[in-house]
């Protein structure tokens, strides 16, 4: 291979796409079809297959054409490589007469570097005949265990893609890419293909972030739920096996309060666009779907994959929940499996309408391969071993016993004391007179004001009043959560919380409160409230340029800003999934915000030692009391006070001219916190 071709391919895997370094298995298939050679790739989701074949495309003369299942992913796909300041297109049937013979000109003109098709247009004569005029130098088949009858999205027109490569003037390098391929379906695709000498990078299907769990819940709902409420603020997806199911669980989520909708094959298009676009930019954090929803949908920020019935297949199941963590980020794929699945998994395969594309024998072959793949699937469900080590053996890869990162490895949670904390917020909703919902009560257990001011609370007068202004707003919101869902506080009709026999004996009768809680914590990076600024600046740019928010950043780059902290263009296009495209276009906000939350470090002076809670003076009650108490000594309570119109819009003013946060709360004479909420509050960061 040409070694300056294997420099422009690095080069451009750092300016284009803001890596530094290959992953596993990238550089092998990058320089096998930059030399020339045909590849197969099986790499596991989230491992950068893409990047494989397009970096090859930018490098390479002429056009690159990529045959994708699905429009969703050539969609994706596209607009990703356009914010890179790529020329790309696609052709499918999504598109209007014009609009389509308008790309197919351009793409015969050779305007674009890489074409998205899909596997049907290939045997139409007007595609044929525009193919004869372009330059291609590659093809790349994305999700290629489509071509195999022992793989769960078997797919007739893939067979016709090695007829469509014979069709073209010049034979083009091909390369083949798939996330799950046992030993069965990696022959089929390269017999099927006809891949000559392929070059074949296999980097295994393990995903050590990816933590896998199975539940056999005597309530399916109420776990559910429970599962959620400790991932609130995550995006997630629930797979369950048929639509009448989905339609139940959205309604009941929906009836929870939780920002869910809804996907599968029964709804008219338009809805199935906008639901799944309310999913892609964040606007809906749940999508309760069927398997209808998923393979090509290029979301990143995926936290959880919850399977509410149990898939038909071990394939099916590691492709869907690999649909969670693709940014690198820890996620949770769980399980929740009652036997009856098993019941309805059979039924859906005995009862699947026949394919006019197979004989009645090829037929029986494919059911008898959906009903051995059953089999493992159910071993899987119900295995009391390393639920890891199943899944890698079930794909032909070996691997240890025991991963220490699964529901048979390690316990799922355990249960903290949180007594204490109990009697604080128990203590606020009886001195409020049990007037207030959740919101309130936690706003005012952390000392924030809500806006606008409850009547009747004073903080001045309001002893609870800013007592857990050290816990994160989410543990708050957690605990409140807890007493509720345990029967300690109880919501009436408007959701105000209300005391109860049980409150009562929390707070006289010694009664001790545990809560749930994970023992694998998630690694806590730095600045998480610059983390959470920095979604919403994703979010806000995706509302504005109508892009898929995880298309603009992932959730790892953003980790990565709030750990690396840049403070000018250059070292922001260092940080890795930026590059220089997304650095200059973005630079201005992101590095605004970053200043904003977390401005340089001064140089550090001594701290004073710190009075230890046994030796402050009596009532005493902290940092935020002890404060409280000071303003209020000098015969002022603005910290308090509601925001009025007029200080917003000089707020607003004085944070767009560029002080920080510490001089606005100087200037205001409210606490660097308030300074904080009120500019979220006005959507500022």
């Amino acid at each position: 291979m040409d070694m300056n071709l294997n420099d422009k391919a690095l080069e451009t895997l750092t300016k284009v796409y803001g890596h530094h370094a290959f992953r596993p298995g990238q550089r092998e298939l990058v320089e096998g079809l930059l030399s020339g050679r045909d590849v197969l790739g099986v790499m596991p989701t989230g491992s950068g297959k893409s990047l494989c074949y397009q970096i090859p495309a930018l490098l390479l003369p002429g056009t690159t054409v990529v045959i994708s299942p699905l429009i969703s992913l050539m969609k994706d796909q596209v607009t990703a490589l356009k914010l890179r300041g790529i020329d790309a297109a696609f052709l499918n049937s999504s598109m209007d007469l014009d609009l389509y013979r308008e790309t197919a000109f351009q793409a015969a003109c050779g305007s674009y570097k890489i074409l998205y098709v899909a596997p049907e247009k290939l045997q139409t004569p007007g595609f044929q005949e525009m193919c004869r005029q372009m330059d291609i130098p590659l093809v790349a088949v994305d999700e290629a265990h489509c071509i195999s009858q022992w793989g769960q999205d078997f797919r007739p027109s893939y067979l016709k893609i090695p007829e469509f490569v014979a069709s073209l003037p010049k034979r083009p390098i091909l390369g083949a890419f798939t996330a799950t391929a046992t030993p069965n379906v990696r022959k089929d695709i390269l017999e099927n293909l006809k891949l000559i000498n392929p070059e074949t990078a296999i980097t295994g299907f393990d995903r050590p972030n990816l933590s896998f769990s199975v539940y056999s819940p005597d309530d399916r709902d109420e776990t559910l739920i429970g599962l959620l409420r400790d991932r609130f603020h995550q995006s997630g997806i629930i797979y369950c096996s048929t639509r009448k199911n989905v339609e139940a669980i959205c309604a009941m989520l929906e009836k929870e309060e939780f920002p869910a909708t809804r996907y599968h094959a029964g709804l008219e298009p338009e809805e199935r666009r906008r639901n799944q676009e309310d999913f892609l930019f964040d606007r809906k954090r749940v999508m309760v779907a069927t398997n209808a929803f998923g393979m090509g949908i290029d979301k990143s920020n995926v936290s959880y994959v919850i399977h509410y019935n149990m898939p038909k297949s071990l394939e099916a199941y590691y492709q869907e929940a690999g649909r969670a963590g693709r940014d690198g980020c820890d996620a949770d794929c769980i399980l929740l499996y009652k036997p009856q699945d098993v019941i309805t998994a059979r039924w859906l395969i005995e009862h699947t309408d026949p394919n006019p594309d197979l004989t009645p024998e090829e037929q029986n072959q494919v059911r008898e391969n959906d009903l051995e793949r059953l089999k493992w699937m159910t071993f899987y469900a119900t295995s009391r071993k390393c639920l890891r080590h199943d899944l890698l053996h079930y794909f032909g890869e070996k691997s240890p016993d025991s991963c220490e990162n699964c529901s048979n490895c390690v316990p799922i949670c355990e249960h903290v004391d949180i007594t204490k904390e109990a009697q604080m917020i128990l203590s606020c909703v009886a001195r409020t007179e049990q007037r207030f919902n959740e919101e309130v009560i936690v706003s005012l257990m952390r000392g924030v004001l809500p806006y606008p001011p409850p009547e009747g609370i004073s903080p001045a007068e309001l002893t609870t009043f800013g007592l857990m202004d050290d816990y994160e707003e989410s543990a708050v919101q957690g605990m409140v959560r807890a007493l509720v869902d345990q029967g300690y506080l109880t919501p009436d009709e408007k959701s105000c919380l209300k005391l109860n026999d049980l409150s009562r004996e929390v707070l006289f009768s010694g009664r001790r409160v545990a809560m749930r809680k994970e023992l694998k914590k998630r690694e806590d990076t730095a600045g998480e409230e610059l983390f959470q600024a920095l979604q919403r600046l994703r979010y806000n740019i995706s509302a504005r340029e109508y892009v898929a928010a995880s298309a603009l950043f992932s959730d790892s780059t953003l980790r990565d800003l709030c750990r690396i902290l840049p403070r000018n263009k250059k070292d922001l296009a260092a940080v890795d999934g930026m590059g220089l495209f997304k650095a200059n276009r973005y630079g201005d906000q992101i590095l605004q915000l970053i200043r904003l939350i977390a401005p340089p470090p001064k140089e550090e002076k001594k701290k004073p030692e710190k009075i230890k809670p046994e030796n402050r003076p009596s009532g005493e009650r902290g940092a935020f009391a002890a404060y409280k108490d000071k303003v209020i000594a000098k015969g002022s309570t603005e910290a308090y006070q509601p925001w009025t119109k007029e200080e917003d819009q000089r707020l607003t003013r004085e944070f767009e001219e560029g002080k920080t946060v510490k001089e606005l709360s100087e200037i205001h004479k409210r606490t660097q916190g308030a300074i904080r909420s009120r500019l979220k509050k006005l959507e500022l960061v």
